[in-house]
């Protein structure tokens, strides 16, 4: 049986829905924020900035230094390795591990390719912390 137009479509019509309702939300809360909560009079002391119920004091072009920007990526590194290693986790125990079975041959290749993964990572790591990264003197 050859699919038809209408019937390749179909399958999409799912995507299609979601990425509509997707920009709709976008249009609608960036609408709302601006014309329905927004400020509805300007003024001197409306415009200034709040800074937790502070009066800001300075320029906000302070330097930092760049450690705290390496401290920050390294958090990220983790957090997206986590991200990574969930799905990753959920799936491995379900392999078959019977000889013979399509599981028995993944599951040494999964466990390797998450190993590296996850050594690599230690790697990077210790070459931070090696290099002083981690030190606020």
């Amino acid at each position: 049986m050859i699919p038809t137009l209408a019937a390749e479509f179909n399958h999409y019509a799912a995507v299609g829905v979601l990425l509509l309702m997707a920009i709709v939300f976008g249009v609608m809360n960036v609408m709302a924020s601006t014309k329905l909560l927004g400020p509805k009079r300007d003024g001197a002391i409306k415009g200034t900035t709040y800074e937790s119920g502070m009066n800001p004091v300075g320029t906000a072009r302070r330097r930092f230094n760049v450690r705290f920007y390496i401290v920050a990526m390294t958090f990220l590194l983790f957090d997206v390795e986590i991200v990574f290693l969930y799905p990753w986790a959920v799936t491995f125990p379900s392999l078959n591990p019977e000889p013979g079975s399509a599981g028995a041959e993944l599951s040494p290749l999964f466990l390797g390719r998450m190993l590296f993964f996850v050594i690599t990572t230690i790697i990077a790591f210790l070459y931070a912390f090696r290099k002083g990264v981690f030190r606020y003197d």
